[in-house]
């Protein structure tokens, strides 16, 4: 070390064991009076001479240089340092060319910095993490600080320096054998969470997820799986959103799949340069899980990639605390790259939503969004359409749809309302962050300001092409206007996390948007021209089951050989947190009179008990719950000949929503192609899935309209009175060998009911001989109904 003037230059050589040969670093301290700045202007410096510049410090420190190496003591648990000219923990990848080196430093983690007599200071703890190398300090002149000495403070533990333009920690030296994708997951840290429970105890978790495209071809719309398996809450998650449409905090403890957002696409290093903000993408994510004490580590059961075309081997455990494994091209799968435009290929699904934006301007842009159902026997009644906005945009208008809170409060009060201050937003439609959209009712369709699209305004209900395929696609258009720094035209992101749903119809389970090639709509002027989208995104939404999930309709069997009715199951569409009368869950369905379904489960009992009575049944104590369903369907096999059979088809609405439009679809393994007619339906055979055994039933035009429950004539002493429709279906036995009506050949092994598939009974009706006669029978019905009546 050597003093000369006012500067105090010192040069330190890395010993060679540590760093390359060619590895230098110089660093000066510079002692003037006259610093007022709070810090220099940036400069970019080669990759190993890279230095932060620091404006004052004010705790004792001592450096020593001893055979060429630099070992430094810092005295007290915190230093004071202002902030340095890079952000912390800025990406080190375009060093890697100095292979083995460690990766230790200190972190510095962002501080406010505050002018000081000249100076500049933050207070900053130091700690053990991936972070800055080297700094080059600036303090005040020796006379103004009597009590301080001039230090160098250097923190080299063998260790790659700061490049100028990265955001992201260069990846594991395992990454470099991998020719694919690189998958990693890194446990981080985690602390006890109240409350305290000795069973199921809570702990945080932090945790980074790193996908590298090492390949040879861009990795479009990137998607990873991630096995979780300790209960976990997700809490947040950088740069990804749950690709099945959940908003956060979600539960994943079954496993979870990610998809990338903002940064969809992986570019490869070829077209990059090894440039890691386009070929790599870290995910930070924070969450809850349960039942994993310190020093055990919660790591997932796996991870993969889950786009198509790509085969992942079981991941490496690298230690306790990180998981790696190495995806590559499946030689066999078919790109699913549109030729040409470098977009992907829009897939099928059971209903897929277009997000198409038609027109762009600096603050704003007009985007359509298109419903279409594919599936033979999906539906949506009263649809209602929810997603996320993630950039603070807010609806200001809308044609063809509407949502269902009109409220500008949220931009008033908030960032939209600072920056638009000259918008007059009374006008605006909708400012939540997750807004629901609901169709226009067919009254508005043609209204100049609301409708004139075609295909809206259809009060919610969307067809399966298989009834009407005119009534299949919903189209609504609305303006929606953008906030910084996205304010040029080109600047387009599709909101995130769309779900969709109806009333009475089966859940869907959407997935995120994927970047298309654009749409194309005809001229709307009439020429025999088309218009192309600025951009187009689709969202490809599929039916589930949703776990814990109950059916909404339900089946009941009958037969003209047992004069006893196999009800809806108990609880069949799911049993209520609390009810005004004590019932069991868990005990089977009571057997019923023919003459029960046609009265609310609530005025069933007399009549059941007294069914049990006379059949010398026991019945459980309490009874059983009903099924709770608002829609219930009988199936009744009419009667068996040798050349055929019948069954008669009963339709019972119990809700309080009528059905326009109703359809039903019977799927009978045996009996279907034996098929002949429905005489007071329409019905046809559809095939599914090569499958030629489902039988479409809807009603004739005119009778198409299922009512919503009525009350009775006198509904003090009457009880309510469902919709009905029915109908008999005519089948026949010819080329159809060995079928057994009475064992189960007679009766469908799946019903749906618009688009929902319907609970069925554990058991058919007995083929053994009738029970009572009918004299007996008509004297009970008689008694039973007049105790109802008074």
């Amino acid at each position: 070390m050597q003093r000369g003037g006012d500067a105090l230059a010192i040069r330190t050589e890395i010993a060679p064991s540590k760093l390359p040969s060619n590895f230098s670093l110089d660093s000066d301290i510079a002692l003037s009076s006259a610093i007022r700045s709070r810090r220099p202007e940036k400069q970019l410096i080669p990759c190993r001479d890279r230095k932060a510049r620091v404006h004052d410090m004010d705790r004792t420190r001592d450096a020593i240089v001893k055979d060429g190496k630099l070992s430094i003591e810092i005295t007290g648990a915190a230093a004071r340092f202002p902030r340095p000219e890079y952000d912390a923990g800025e990406d080190i990848s375009r060093c890697r060319g100095q292979a083995g080196l460690a990766r230790r430093s200190v972190a510095m983690p962002e501080g406010k910095n505050d002018s000081v007599d000249g100076g500049v200071k933050s207070r900053w703890n130091l700690s053990n993490e991936k972070r800055v190398q080297s700094f080059e300090l600036y303090r005040k002149p020796i006379g103004a600080m009597p009590t301080l000495l001039p230090i160098l403070l250097l923190l080299l533990a063998a260790a790659a320096p700061f490049c100028a333009s990265q955001t992201a920690l260069a990846p594991s030296p395992a990454s470099d054998a991998c020719n694919g994708v690189f998958l990693s997951y890194s446990y981080g840290g985690g602390s006890q969470l109240p409350p305290t429970n000795a069973t199921h105890q809570a702990y945080r978790f932090q945790s980074t997820l790193t996908v590298l495209n090492n390949g040879a071809d861009d990795l479009k719309s990137w998607m990873v799986s991630v096995g979780f398996q300790h209960d976990e809450l997700l809490v947040s998650a950088s740069n990804a959103v749950l690709a099945d449409g959940s908003s956060l905090p979600a539960s994943v403890g079954n496993g979870t799949v990610f998809a990338g957002y903002p940064t969809t696409d992986l570019k490869t290093a070829i077209e990059t340069a090894g440039d890691l903000t386009q070929m790599q993408v870290q995910v930070q994510l924070v969450g809850t899980q349960f039942g994993v004490k310190s020093p055990d580590v919660p790591m997932p059961s796996n991870i993969s990639l889950a786009n198509d075309g790509f085969v992942c081997p079981a991941p490496t455990l690298q230690g306790k605390s990180e998981m790696q494994v190495c995806c590559t091209k499946d030689t066999n799968f078919k790109a699913n790259i549109t030729v040409g435009d470098g977009f992907l290929s829009r897939k099928s699904g059971d209903l897929t939503i277009m997000y198409d934006v038609i027109r762009t301007y600096d603050s704003s842009y007009w985007a359509q969004v298109t419903i279409a159902n594919h599936n033979p026997l999906g539906r949506l009644d009263n649809w209602k359409l929810s997603w996320d906005w993630m950039r603070d945009e807010f609806i200001y208008t809308m044609k063809g749809a509407y949502p269902n809170v009109v409220d500008s409060s949220d931009c008033i009060f908030g960032t939209q309302g600072t920056y638009y201050q000259s918008l007059d937003f009374s006008n605006v439609l909708n400012c939540e962050k997750r807004p629901t959209i609901i169709d226009l009712p067919p009254t508005k369709a043609n209204d100049t300001t609301l409708g004139l699209i075609p295909n809206c305004c259809r009060n919610g209900t969307i067809l399966p092409p298989s009834m009407d395929p005119s009534k299949s696609t919903s189209v609504f258009q609305m303006q929606v206007y953008k906030m910084p720094p996205d304010l040029n035209r080109s600047a387009l992101s599709p909101p995130q996390n769309w779900q969709i749903n109806g009333t009475l119809n089966p859940d869907y389970q959407c997935g995120q948007p994927i970047r298309v090639s654009p749409s194309q709509f005809p001229d709307p002027s009439g020429l025999p021209s088309n218009t192309t989208a600025v951009a187009s995104w689709q969202v490809v939404c599929n039916i589930t089951q949703a776990k814990g999930s109950s059916p909404r309709c339900c089946v009941s069997f009958s037969s003209y050989y047992n004069e006893s009715i196999v009800p809806c199951q108990t609880c069949a569409c799911g049993c209520p947190s609390s009810t005004s009368q004590t019932c069991s869950a868990t005990a089977p369905a009571i057997l019923l009179p023919s003459e029960a379904l046609l009265v609310p489960f609530e005025n069933r009992s007399a009549l059941a008990l007294a069914w049990a009575d006379l059949n010398h049944r026991t019945v459980p104590n309490p009874l059983p719950c009903g099924d709770n369903c608002g829609v219930s369907i009988n199936w009744h096999v009419y009667t068996d000949y040798t050349k055929g059979w019948t069954a008669r088809v009963t339709i019972f609405n119990w809700d309080e929503t009528s059905f326009p439009d109703w359809f039903a679809a019977v799927q009978m393994d045996k009996a279907a192609p034996g098929f002949e007619k429905a005489y007071s339906f329409n019905g046809t055979m559809l095939e599914i899935s090569g499958a030629n055994n489902t039988i479409l039933l809807q009603g004739l035009p005119g009778l198409n309209y299922l009512v919503a429950e009525t009350d009775g004539a006198n509904p003090q002493k009457d009880p309510r009175v469902p919709g009905k429709q029915q109908s008999v279906m005519s089948f026949t036995k010819k080329n159809i060998a060995g079928i057994n009506v009475p064992g189960g050949d007679g009766f469908p092994t799946k019903v749906f009911f618009n688009g929902e598939e319907c609970a069925l009974p554990s058991f058919y009706p007995s083929s053994g001989s009738r029970s009572m006669s009918n004299i007996v029978y008509s004297v009970l019905v008689a008694s039973v109904l007049f105790k109802l009546m008074q």
